[in-house]
């Protein structure tokens, strides 16, 4: 019953970060050209930069880029879920193995 426990456990982390991860990341990226747009010079870059950032979101999202990148991160947090179970799945084969 333990190593049901635990698998549940590392399948339920490894989704939680898997949605948070491309949460961070665009926000991150977003975070940064704004910032550097205070920069003289290099301000209309990051403005059409971040005018994609969005644009490729509200192609997801179906106008709304939030809700965009709620669909990217349940892609990802799919894919996060079906690798940790095909690890889990993997460990037990090579530990019944050895």
């Amino acid at each position: 019953m333990s190593l049901f426990t635990n698998f549940l456990r590392s399948l339920m982390l490894t989704m939680i970060f898997s949605f948070l991860a491309p949460i961070f990341l665009v926000g991150g990226t977003l975070l940064i050209l704004s910032l550097f747009s205070y920069f003289p010079g290099v301000q209309s870059l990051t403005s059409v930069l971040a005018s994609h950032i969005i644009q490729f979101l509200t192609i997801f999202g179906n106008g709304a880029p939030v809700r965009g990148i709620c669909i990217i991160s349940l892609a990802w947090t799919l894919v996060g879920g079906l690798f940790d179970t095909y690890v889990h799945y993997r460990y037990q084969i090579l530990r019944i193995d050895s």
